[in-house]
């Protein structure tokens, strides 16, 4: 794919659409690895993760809990940028595949986040209203910020749903909204959309305990997984 500045991302999948790499070539020919998950594809093959969830113990958190998870609603742009770049609040054992990010709360809670309570979705849908763009101005600025520092940054965007409706509803919702969200980040501000990766977990993570609707839950948040997938 090449962008209007003559920058080239190449991304690579394996026969089952996976994301095997993704890299920038600028104009003048250098490259920027976002992605590299050759290590777990070896001969071909699917490759079978760890439960991590089994494996490591439980997480202890050693930051205070407003550094380790940042609310829109109360944080400026240096705050979620701090955020956004802070190191993993345990030790990286080895890189991780992106699929194994994806589908490990426990890898994930390795790195802070950053919740957009201020954009919440109105039932079933995944629009984000006028009035709510403003809200994304402190984040978008901070990616760009941590983009401009390190152009290797990748960010998971991640969906939410309450638990009003069918898992699988709610599944393929919580993807429209990590997917709604990403898109703006890249259309309104300098976040290049390379730099992103989406995955909607549906009802599976509440943050506010009910089977009610509850516009909490119609939420997104933003991790960089940055180190997760180098190792570093």
């Amino acid at each position: 794919m090449s962008r209007g500045d003559s920058s080239q991302i190449i991304t690579v999948r394996d026969r089952y659409g996976e994301i095997m790499t993704r890299t920038r070539v600028d104009p003048r020919g250098r490259q920027v690895i976002l992605i590299d998950n050759r290590e777990f594809y070896r001969e071909g093959r699917r490759p079978t993760y760890t439960r991590f969830e089994d494996e490591l113990p439980p997480l202890r958190i050693g930051i205070p809990q407003d550094r380790y998870i940042v609310e829109t609603s109360t944080a400026d742009r240096d705050q979620i940028y701090a955020a956004l770049m802070a190191p993993p609040v345990e030790a990286i054992e080895r890189p991780y595949a992106l699929d194994e990010i994806r589908t490990s709360e426990r890898l994930r809670d390795k790195m802070p986040r950053v919740d957009l309570n201020t954009i919440t979705f109105d039932f079933g849908s995944a629009a984000i209203s006028p009035s709510q763009f403003d809200a994304l101005t402190a984040v978008g600025q901070a990616m760009e910020q941590a983009i401009t520092q390190s152009p290797d940054q990748i960010f998971l965007i991640e969906g939410h749903t309450d638990a009003v409706g069918s898992d699988n509803d709610n599944l393929v919702l919580s993807d429209r909204r990590a997917e709604a969200i990403a898109v703006a980040l890249s259309s309104n501000f300098n976040v290049p959309p390379e730099n992103l990766v989406t995955q909607g977990y549906g009802e599976q993570y509440l943050k506010v305990p009910t089977e009610a609707a509850e516009q909490q839950n119609r939420r997104v948040t933003v991790r960089n997984i940055t180190e997760l997938a180098q190792g570093s």
